[in-house]
């Protein structure tokens, strides 16, 4: 009986109450300061970038290697070179052994659960941080890369083993090139 009470006699004067105060229409909205928001999103990305960077240099120094760092974020470490290996061009066909792992170990995914990856580099739907980095090294390489988030996954991770904003290691090795015709 006593929340009858409330309910008939509580209930109206909240909506009474809410209803008085100044419509939607007459309320305005302060008005964006697109500059400063541009500018705080630049400091925001740059944090992450530096997050990122010291996680990548973290990783570097516990492991005792020689990444080269390349000027868009990509590390790559040549741990077994071919000797005679052809380099590896946009267009084509790399097969190669893999493993993705996060910074702190965690392996996410490898060739020895779903088989040797294939692709077309600069084609197929792929970390644009490998079809970057498998240009740098040539075929029978065995090489570690450190791919920051924006050339991996980016702000969202990939929603099942990478999370988001996370730099992954990828240690691949390449079994075959299936060269393009390159004119």
């Amino acid at each position: 009986m006593r929340f009858h009470f409330i309910i008939f006699f509580i209930g109206p004067a909240l909506v009474w109450l809410t209803s008085c105060g100044p419509s939607a229409e007459n309320k305005q909205q302060a008005p964006v300061d697109k500059e400063k928001l541009k500018q705080q999103f630049i400091k925001a990305n740059q944090q992450v970038l530096q997050k990122e960077n010291d996680e990548m240099d973290y990783y570097q120094k516990t492991h005792q290697l020689q990444f080269i760092n390349t000027g868009s974020g990509l590390r790559y470490f040549v741990y077994k070179a071919s000797a005679k290996g052809d380099s590896i061009r946009e267009g084509d066909v790399v097969t190669m052994n893999y493993t993705v792992s996060l910074m702190d170990g965690t392996e996410c995914y490898s060739s020895g659960e779903s088989g040797p990856k294939e692709f077309m580099v600069g084609q197929d739907d792929l970390e644009s941080g490998i079809h970057k980095g498998v240009q740098l090294i040539k075929a029978g390489d065995k090489c570690l890369f450190m791919i920051p988030s924006h050339m991996a996954h980016g702000l969202l991770g990939d929603y099942k083993k990478i999370p988001p904003q996370s730099p992954i290691v990828y240690d691949v090795e390449i079994l075959s090139v299936k060269k393009a015709s390159h004119e």
